[in-house]
C-alpha cells in the first residue's frame, strides 16, 4: 500500500525574515549566490560579444546594402550565420540568469531583446549587472 502525504503549510519564523524587494532592483530575490556568480559572468560576456557581433552584422549590412557588396565582394558576407548561432548562446545565457534571480518572464523577454538593438546589450548588461551585484551583496550580508 503507498500512502501519499502532503507537507504541512510553512509560515516565515523570526529566524527566517523574508527577503524584501528593494526600490530599484524590481523586487530580486537571490536564494544561491554561489549558482548566480557564474551564471552572471557567462551573461556579461555574452551580451558584450553579441553587442560587438550586432555591429559587426550592422557594418555587414551597410556593405551589402548601402554599398551593394553582395556575395564575395563584401567582406562580412560570412557573418550573419555565425551572429545568429552567437545569439542564440546569448539567449541562453538571459535565461540561465533570468531563472536563477527569478526575474518575471517578461524582464526575460526584454532583456533577450536588447541583444537585437545595436549598443542597447552593453546599456542592458550593465543595468542587469549593477543589479545582480546589489541583490548579491544583500544575499551576503
Amino acid at each position: 500500500m503507498v500512502r501519499v502525504t502532503t507537507p504541512e503549510p510553512t509560515t516565515p519564523t523570526a529566524s527566517t525574515p523574508a527577503t524584501p524587494s528593494t526600490p530599484g532592483t524590481g523586487g530580486l530575490r537571490i536564494e544561491d549566490a554561489e549558482g548566480v556568480r557564474p551564471r552572471l559572468t557567462f551573461f556579461k560576456v555574452m551580451a558584450f560579444i553579441v553587442g560587438i557581433g550586432l555591429l559587426v552584422l550592422v557594418a555587414e549590412m551597410v556593405l551589402s546594402y548601402g554599398f551593394d557588396k553582395k556575395g564575395d565582394q563584401n567582406p562580412l558576407a560570412w557573418w550573419p550565420q555565425p551572429h545568429g548561432f552567437v545569439y542564440m548562446v546569448y539567449l541562453v545565457a538571459t535565461a540561465l540568469l533570468g531563472f536563477k534571480v527569478n526575474w518575471p518572464l517578461t524582464k526575460i523577454v526584454l532583456v533577450m531583446l536588447a541583444g537585437c538593438v545595436p549598443f542597447l546589450s552593453f546599456w542592458v548588461e550593465h543595468r542587469v549587472s549593477r543589479e545582480v551585484e546589489s541583490g548579491l551583496t544583500r544575499a551576503r550580508q
